[in-house]
């Protein structure tokens, strides 16, 4: 079905300004931000759109999105649990390289700027946080099912502390704007990954 021109219009305005969202945050983000990266006017982007809210919710999910469908297909190109779980840490060492990833991690970016000052982000960033371990969760599972990864392996724990060295190490990199830390913590993660097969 052909989508209509209010969908494509708001489709364009959620692309365009996503990685303004992404970069500047939700406070950061004004109008003329918006305006400027859509070459749209002020009364089109609000005929659109109910307020900035909803624009930064729809960029959050956009964003999120793409990491998430990138890395749904990576997985699915490999077979084995293994590989699947050292996507993350190949991903994430060469984030640089997708353009989504470059302003840095959304959840990151919004879970700092959000957890006080905007219920309906920080509800979509703990939405995506829960999505994330349970994917990962999921992994580890299959692969002791497969018996690929050792079976006394806490599926939970290992999830929760790969999101925590991906996110951490992350942070370290945007702070000092190096890159060191995150290559180090993401070749630790993989020889994590890697103790796991059986």
């Amino acid at each position: 079905m052909k989508k209509s021109k209010s969908e494509n219009t708001k489709e364009f305005i959620i692309e365009k300004t996503a990685v303004i969202f992404n970069e500047k945050g939700y406070a950061g983000t004004s109008i003329t931000d918006l305006m400027g990266a859509t070459g749209l006017s002020k009364g089109c982007i609000y005929g659109n759109f109910e307020n900035k809210d909803e624009i930064a919710l729809k960029a959050f999910d956009y964003n999120f999105g793409k990491i998430t469908q990138h890395i749904k297909e990576r997985i699915s190109a490999e077979e084995s649990s293994i590989k699947r779980l050292l996507v993350y840490p190949h991903m994430y060492r060469n984030y640089y390289k997708y353009p989504y990833l470059q302003a840095g991690c959304p959840i990151l970016n919004t879970a700092t700027e959000a957890d006080d000052t905007h219920q309906q982000l920080r509800e979509r960033v703990e939405n995506a946080l829960d999505f994330w371990r349970i994917s990962i969760e999921n992994q580890i599972k299959r692969g002791i099912e497969r018996k690929e990864i050792k079976e006394d392996t806490d599926a939970n724990e290992f999830a929760v502390v790969m999101i925590s060295i991906i996110e951490g190490s992350f942070m370290q990199a945007k702070a000092s704007r190096k890159m060191d830390e995150l290559k180090l913590a993401m070749s630790f993660l993989e020889k994590m990954i890697l103790q796991l097969e059986v």
